[in-house]
């Protein structure tokens, strides 16, 4: 006699094998049966095995960097967006997850297991990996000391691009001294000499990183972000913040009105924005240069962006400082190099505040997403990558569906506990300022605490007052002109010879593959 069970199995083995599904059960979630699941998986093979490799040259090169942008918050953020478009948000995609080409870079700097975002811009950006803190110099420079940094300086895919005539720009939402765009310009040993200020300690004659960009680089035709402090005089009043006195710029210069001068000494079209309006009414058709500080310091994270409590003036998102950029750029018939940085996602995670880093990686992917559409993958090599990781990670096993940014629950409506018998987030830091202890000296008890709050901090392993970088390896996504050449694993300087190679510029202008492409 045969159960009823084991009549099941052998006529699903039997269907199996024959090439067909049983559907008739019905499935929780999104009702995804085995037959959902076989032609996803068939059809994103199919997809793969039609992909031709596109050994073409690159007119143009976008690099696009999340900031801190780890593995573990790329799939958050895919869950974040899913889920504020009513899904569940497990099975969405970031837009760079549609690009065909992923690898790995491996962060370690040249005295580091964990880097920072100096020298992992110096990395990704001028080639060569470097010491912690420093940026555009080599290994030979030691932080803080101006005398070591003399011979040690290196240029950049911002260099080698303008060397080929090339128009290039960067967008941030840091301050355009920050590390990450720095390292298109700046060669420091200390990556906190952004200004003149007298709390930065320049000494020994080396020039600071405002100054570096203004002097050094008139030809940088975009340039948005934060940082207006480094930029006018410290008796100069911010048109937001008022006072600049401990900023502000000691030398006497005023480097905004220093700038405008220089584009008009070169013949430009240019405009200097602050404010979100000002910024609207740029036509990039009959404008070659902008400059938008758009902030003091950094700019809003995404969140608070369009909040009057935060952003009076009001600010760009960064898809719209994105198009603006491209549109300007795209009018030499050479092309162009960008730098797009979604910088407050690291902001967000040193604050141990996952909602603002998640929220400012889903605009990120929305810049990324404006990008492609805007030029086509036939001549614009794009690539989407991090400088480093952080030490966010998702734990326990909550629902299918379960909100992100809540507590593990246990698919019956209330919430898992740890082995404490307190409830647990699905995402927790391994250091950070969300360490919190009851007076009992117990994990604090958050069952009745609104973890979905923007300024929510998740809990940590460790205590600091400052969560720190991980040393994970981190995503590369790419698409367009060579862009299979970032499949695997990569030492993270690889990125700016590929960058290099695809687009003619630097060490390979005159490589065989890019004269004979350039001149067949």
């Amino acid at each position: 006699m045969i159960l009823v069970t084991e009549f099941f199995e052998v006529v699903v083995l039997f269907a199996c094998v024959n090439g067909f599904v049983l559907d008739s059960k019905t499935y929780t979630g999104n009702g995804e049966s085995p037959t959902f699941w076989r032609t996803q998986a068939k059809d994103a093979i199919t997809k793969k095995a039609k992909m031709t490799l596109n050994k073409g040259v690159a007119k143009n090169v976008i690099l696009y960097l999340g900031d801190g942008m780890s593995i573990p918050t790329i799939t958050a953020a895919r869950i974040l967006k899913g889920q504020l478009q009513g899904h569940t948000g497990e099975e969405t995609k970031l837009s760079f997850e549609e690009f065909p080409i992923a690898g790995l870079s491996k962060t370690y700097c040249q005295d580091r297991q964990v880097t920072d975002s100096a020298s992992s811009a110096t990395a990704y950006l001028c080639g060569v990996k470097t010491n912690i803190g420093t940026i555009g110099v080599d290994a030979g420079a030691r932080r803080g000391n101006c005398a070591s940094q003399k011979g040690s300086e290196l240029t950049s895919i911002l260099d080698w691009s303008m060397a080929a005539g090339k128009s290039v720009g960067f967008v941030t939402v840091t301050r355009v001294t920050d590390a990450t765009p720095a390292g298109l310009y700046a060669n420091v040993a200390d990556r906190s000499w952004e200004g003149d200020h007298y709390t930065s300690r320049i000494t020994g004659g080396c020039k600071d990183i405002a100054s570096q960009l203004i002097d050094d680089y008139k030809n940088v035709q975009v340039i948005m972000g934060g940082g207006r402090r480094f930029f006018r005089r410290f008796d100069q009043p911010d048109p937001e913040h008022g006072s600049n006195a401990h900023y502000g710029r000691r030398d006497g210069r005023d480097l905004i009105q220093e700038w405008k001068e220089g584009q008009h000494n070169l013949g430009r079209t240019y405009k200097y924005v602050w404010n979100s309006s000002d910024f609207n009414s740029i036509n990039p058709a009959t404008t070659d240069s902008i400059l938008g500080l758009f902030e003091y310091s950094h700019m809003q994270y995404e969140l608070e962006r369009k909040d009057p409590n935060h952003e009076v003036a009001g600010e760009p998102s960064l898809a719209e400082m994105t198009e603006k950029a491209i549109k300007i750029l795209s009018k030499n018939p050479k092309g162009f190099f960008l730098l797009v940085e979604g910088g407050n996602i690291d902001h967000g995670h040193h604050g141990g505040r996952a909602k603002m880093a998640l929220y400012d990686t889903v605009a990120f992917q929305d810049a990324v997403a404006k990008g492609a559409s805007l030029t086509m993958e036939n001549e614009t090599l794009i690539v989407v990558t991090a400088d480093h990781a952080h030490t966010m990670t998702m734990v326990g096993y909550p629902s299918r569906g379960n909100n992100i940014l809540g507590k593990v629950d246990d698919g019956a409506g209330g919430n898992t506990h740890a082995s404490d018998g307190l409830p647990y987030t699905t995402l927790l830091y391994g250091d950070g300022p969300g360490f919190h202890v009851s007076t009992h000296g117990h994990r604090e008890d958050i069952t009745h605490v609104d973890t979905t709050d923007k300024h929510y901090q998740q809990q940590t392993a460790v205590y600091k007052t400052t969560e720190t970088h991980g040393g994970d390896d981190v995503g590369i996504f790419a698409r367009g002109p060579m862009s299979y050449l970032l499949t695997g694993v990569h030492e993270q300087n690889e990125i700016a010879h590929v960058m290099a190679y695809s687009s003619c510029v630097g060490d390979y202008a005159n490589q065989n593959e890019c004269a004979a492409s350039l001149t067949g």
